[in-house]
């Protein structure tokens, strides 16, 4: 894989100019996804004649990224060669987890010093969305807030939350202040997979091996640095085999 050596911005433009650099969870072992992830990694199982994986690549390089960071664990060897393989357009770096599986906050910490820009995008590989009337994450990039927010969350209404089963992530405020759903409550807002974060949330003490990116969440929302995003167009919740029928028959209308 090649490494991208040109100088990054390390602010996106207050005009929606998403950051250079985002990391790419890959990693999963994709259990709720069985048997298809049986013998391939869930981020390459296809959903309307493309790999998740490329969907999510392609949305990436569409809003102009130059590097994605990619995590690979699971059947790491089949994403490698498929991203070997990968039309030019975005370069990509690997984060290797093939020794031990990091969960999304532990990956985000050992992929850190291959991410050369602050803030920077993560988006979940197998996290698939449509644009609305503003490309997805020009939007998130326009909502950036240097000086109020270490972490923007891109939410969808849970109205809208095509194939999703649960009961809402977030409450989200007038202004995009974020607080959690509580238990056993309801809440209108569904994390969708895509966010920017800022390298400060990295400071200090930090979880040894794997932990959940819920435990940089909470300190954001406990310093009031948490914030969210509206998504203005489609988004599905491709967490089980039978999603893809469903979620190939609203793309197909």
């Amino acid at each position: 894989m090649s490494r991208y050596r040109k100088p990054l911005a390390l602010r996106p433009d207050p005009h929606g100019e998403p950051p250079a650099v985002a990391m790419v969870m890959a990693a999963g072992i994709g259990k709720r996804m069985r048997p298809l992830t049986a013998t391939r990694p869930k981020p390459l199982i296809e959903v309307a004649g493309k790999p998740l994986l490329d969907h999510c690549l392609d949305r990436l390089r569409a809003a102009g990224v130059a590097k994605a960071v990619v995590n690979v664990h699971y059947l790491a060897d089949a994403l490698e060669a498929h991203l070997k393989n990968r039309i030019q357009g975005i370069d990509i770096v690997i984060s290797d987890e093939r020794d031990r599986l990091l969960e999304t906050g532990g990956g985000l910490v050992k992929a850190l010093p291959l991410i050369d820009a602050d803030p920077f995008l993560v988006v979940n590989a197998d996290n698939l969305w449509v644009d609305g009337p503003m490309d997805t994450l020009r939007l998130l990039a326009s909502s950036w807030d240097e000086e109020k927010m270490d972490a923007l969350l891109l939410l969808v209404p849970l109205a809208r939350a095509n194939c999703h089963v649960g009961p809402g992530d977030f409450h989200m405020s007038a202004t995009g202040e974020l607080r959690r759903r509580k238990s056993g409550g309801v809440a209108p807002f569904v994390f969708t997979g895509v966010q920017m974060l800022s390298k400060r949330l990295f400071e200090g003490e930090m979880p040894e091996g794997p932990f959940s990116t819920n435990v940089l969440w909470d300190r954001a929302i406990a310093a009031g640095r948490c914030y969210g995003a509206a998504h203005q167009g489609l988004w599905f919740d491709i967490g089980a085999p039978p999603n893809i029928r469903k979620a190939e028959r609203v793309l197909g209308r």
